[in-house]
């Protein structure tokens, strides 16, 4: 085992501080490689807190990692040393099941090994993420990253763009469907830019004034203040997908009303509560509330390969390491537009 400087924790809602993690030996499918860049991600912050139960110690976040490769296993092929690449959110599955089969290894039928706090099944330890100098992972679950022009900024997409790349493809965004972004935070600001460049028109819906303006910034077609009954009133059996973002607690009836026949609202965020729905809103019209999960490996190399074409990154702020604290502190807050990334290069 390597001991690599790292930045994490030894209890719930303790803060983060520096420390030392194991990194497995390199196998010959392996890839090494040292991190540039991770974003942050709610997910991170709820797994801090304990929101998803009581995590492995010491817990090192992170899953939007972005780096350059130092070293191969003998058996890799495919990449080269000092290669841009990514890792995000899966780092392991059986690679049998029917959903691994389909390349839908997000639903492995055995459970994915997540790329931080997860049981490490070739080591026998656990996983630690990208808040960290460098990363050991086997290379099927590696992405080639493009050279993207804002390169930190590119980190998010890796768990936050193929959360809304997947279902605006599933869902057959493009031409001729209309849209509608359900938020616009991290992951909404994303999917209003991937929709858009699919082809389709969009719509967000948010409860911000202040996030009006930003939506056509970003270049959506329409943007509706929830709260304005008579332009709710408006949209009502127009939309073919309502993607919801929105990882608060909120009223998801309102938003089936405005789907055409068929349409689905797809819920990507993650409330702490269960989502309350009526029968009614769903029986009428053959509507559905569904829901999407990150995407598998081939799929998110896509989705690489469309933003670097299309000139997408996210936006937000580039931070030190030694500030994760602060970043945590003002994302719980929702003093961000719109994601943070970190870089490692104090490491």
């Amino acid at each position: 085992m390597k001991q690599v400087k790292a930045y994490g924790t030894q209890a719930v809602n303790a803060p983060l501080e520096a420390l030392t993690i194991p990194r497995r030996e390199l196998r010959p499918n392996d890839i090494q490689f040292d991190i540039l860049y991770c974003g942050i991600c709610h997910s991170d912050l709820h797994t801090i807190r304990g929101d998803f139960g009581e995590p492995l110690f010491p817990l090192v976040p992170g899953h939007e990692i972005l780096g350059r490769v130092t070293t191969l296993g003998a058996d890799v092929r495919g990449f080269e040393v000092g290669e841009l690449v990514g890792v995000g959110c899966i780092v392991g599955s059986c690679g049998q099941c029917d959903a691994c089969e389909h390349g839908l290894e997000q639903f492995c039928d055995e459970g994915v090994t997540f790329s931080f706090n997860g049981r490490d099944k070739i080591s026998g330890g656990q996983t630690f993420g990208g808040f960290s100098k460098s990363y050991v992972c086997e290379d099927k679950y590696v992405l080639h990253m493009p050279a993207f022009e804002d390169l930190p900024m590119a980190a998010p997409l890796l768990c936050a763009g193929i959360t809304v790349y997947s279902p605006l493809r599933h869902w057959q965004a493009g031409p001729g469907k209309h849209v509608g972004i359900l938020g616009i935070g991290g992951l909404g600001h994303l999917a209003v830019r991937i929709a858009k460049a699919m082809g389709a028109e969009v719509t967000v819906f948010t409860t911000s004034p202040s996030k009006v303006e930003d939506a056509h910034r970003l270049g959506a077609d329409h943007a509706v203040l929830s709260s304005d009954r008579e332009a709710m009133k408006g949209m009502r059996g127009r939309l073919d997908l309502i993607l919801d973002t929105v990882s608060a607690g909120h009223d998801v009836n309102g938003y089936l009303g405005l789907l055409r026949h068929d349409g689905s609202v797809v819920v990507v965020g993650l409330p702490a509560e269960p989502l309350q729905v009526a029968a009614y809103s769903i029986v009428r019209g053959r509507r559905s509330l569904s829901g999407s999960n990150i995407g598998g490996i081939a799929e998110t190399q896509e989705m690489l390969n469309f933003c670097y074409e299309h000139g997408i990154v996210a936006e937000g702020e580039v931070l030190p390491i030694s500030r994760v604290n602060e970043a945590l502190d003002r994302l719980e807050r929702g003093d961000v537009r719109y994601r943070f990334v970190l870089s490692m290069e104090e490491l």
